[in-house]
């Protein structure tokens, strides 16, 4: 059984709590969302490199991959157009993120869940039958709007049905599952750019429905997480006897189940974004969940996972080799994310992200140094060095799947409390949409200007965020989710931030609203 231990207000609190069935298999479910995100990351940029999709839909990208000698190697894909492709389901996801938000804390997140897999269903089938740039686009954007609704909702799900001693392992299960889905998409690209008459490429688009519809099938059937049922108003008996399934039946859930009610309680009066924005004692989760996603994004990992095929073209490979190499980054990433889902709740949220942080550091010095180095304007690198450089995407790969790919999502999921817990990961999946599309959007162009300076940009970010979390990220690891609050209070930075404890009064109020719910 596992036991989640945290002295708050002086009064030591154990959550029960052991691994059962029933939790593993809902959270394998609510899974597919993150796959389906891997999946959309991984197939763009695989879709993008193969020719019969390019001479389709974006024939100057085309005529200058074949042998325009008078565009540089780092300009080739450089397509306004092309990376509104990428981009669009970002953007999507962003616009809709806001309202996931309202459905996610009043109807639950199983909702969102469902919503989220029918749109995805929708872009699989739009995307896959397109015959113009306008159906290809709107495939994506109707992915985005499933992706708005399945990453406000799948982390917290995986946050709340934890058990709080494994919540770090069972979190980090939403990278694995976009580490997966990346992976299937190289696969995928890989197999489908060898389909002769050059329809290999709707394939891969269309594909996305699989996880899609798991997901969509699988939410008609997920239970609801306690959190969210006493956050809807349920009978506390009702919401006891699921917690009790989940947690186990030999497993006191009380303590648990009180610190939820009370949570449930304080939230009642207002919007949980006006609190977040206004209220200071939220502010060091806020800034959180606006930095880590901005510092994911600004690592450069989209830049690899989008257009890793492209990059790869671009130094000289072929269209196999360079989506063959794809896939062996990867594996790289799935197996870090795995050893990540191992270590974190044994070594803790800030250990891993200083090591990932430093091992991405190095890479990202080394790649921009090579390439500056040996890839000039025309021609390509030679193959000794090819193998250097997918080396070392391959170690940034790794770093990132320990680090910054997991805990991004990890840490925002479970640092708020549950009154403003969904508005709290609103902030957090709009702010990651809006980076992303920056990225998205801007790489080829950087690209294109900055030459191999782009990653030495990256490398310097990731020297800064390095530092971040080293300063002002406090450990969380063991902490029951109810009760992570506590910790800013116990920091050097930030408890100069939230101010004293709450007056008197507010909490003579919290507990009325409590004895109003039981």
């Amino acid at each position: 059984m596992a036991v989640g231990v945290v002295a708050v207000d002086g009064q030591e609190r154990h959550y029960g709590g052991r691994i059962t069935a029933f939790v593993v298999l809902s959270c394998m479910t609510a899974g597919m969302g993150g796959v389906i995100f891997g999946y959309d990351i991984g197939i763009a940029g695989g879709v993008s490199s193969m020719e019969p999709f390019l001479r389709k839909f974006f024939p100057d990208v085309y005529r200058r991959m074949r042998g325009d000698t008078r565009v540089s190697n780092y300009c080739k894909f450089d397509s306004q157009l092309l990376t509104a492709f990428t981009s669009s389901l970002y953007v999507a996801g962003l616009v809709t993120t806001f309202l996931a938000s309202r459905v996610t804390a009043g109807r639950g997140r199983r909702a969102s869940m469902l919503l989220g897999g029918a749109a995805f269903l929708a872009g699989a089938a739009v995307g896959g039958a397109s015959v113009n740039i306008y159906m290809v686009i709107l495939g994506r954007v109707l992915l985005g709007v499933g992706l708005g609704f399945a990453n406000q909702a799948v982390p917290l799900y995986l946050s709340e049905m934890a058990p709080a001693r494994v919540r770090g392992a069972f979190s980090n299960g939403f990278q694995l599952s976009v580490g997966i889905g990346a992976l299937a998409a190289n696969l995928i690209n890989f197999g489908t750019e060898k389909i002769r008459g050059g329809w290999g490429w709707r394939v891969s688009l269309a594909l996305a429905g699989v996880p899609a519809g798991l997901l969509t099938l699988g939410a008609l059937f997920l239970p609801e997480t306690p959190n969210s049922l006493v956050q809807q108003g349920r009978d506390r008996r009702d919401v006891a006897r699921l917690l009790q399934k989940i947690r186990g039946a030999d497993v006191d859930v009380g303590d648990e189940l009180d610190g939820i009610v009370a949570a449930a309680a304080a939230g009642e009066r207002d919007d949980g974004l006006r609190r977040i924005l206004l209220e200071r004692r939220y502010r060091p989760q806020l800034a959180m969940a606006v930095l880590i996603p901005f510092f994911q994004q600004v690592t450069g990992i989209n830049a690899i996972a989008f257009y890793a095929p492209v990059l790869l073209r671009s130094i000289g490979m072929g269209e196999s080799a360079s989506l063959l190499s794809a896939v062996v980054t990867g594996v790289v990433g799935v197996g870090a994310t795995a050893a990540s889902m191992l270590a974190v709740d044994r070594f803790g949220r800030r250990t891993l992200f200083l090591a990932g942080g430093a091992q991405m550091l190095a890479s990202q010095v080394l790649i921009g140094g090579i390439m500056a180095a040996e890839l000039r304007d025309a021609g390509g690198v030679s193959k000794a060095w090819a193998g250097v450089l997918i080396l070392l995407i391959a170690v940034y790969v790794a770093g990132f799947g320990l680090s910054w790919g997991p805990l991004g999502w990890l840490v925002p999921s479970e640092i708020f409390p549950l009154e403003v817990r969904a508005a709290g990961q609103s902030v957090t999946v709009a702010v990651s949409f809006a980076f992303t599309v920056f990225v998205a959007q801007a790489f080829l162009a950087m690209l294109c200007h900055m030459k191999a300076g782009i990653f030495f940009f990256f490398a310097a970010w990731l020297a800064v965020m390095t530092a971040f979390v080293y300063l002002f990220l406090p450990e969380t690891k063991g902490l029951p989710i109810e009760q992570v609050a506590a910790v800013w209070r116990a920091h050097w930075f930030w408890s100069r931030v939230v101010g004293p404890e709450p007056a008197l009064a507010d909490d003579e109020a919290r507990a009325g609203g409590k004895e109003e719910l039981l």
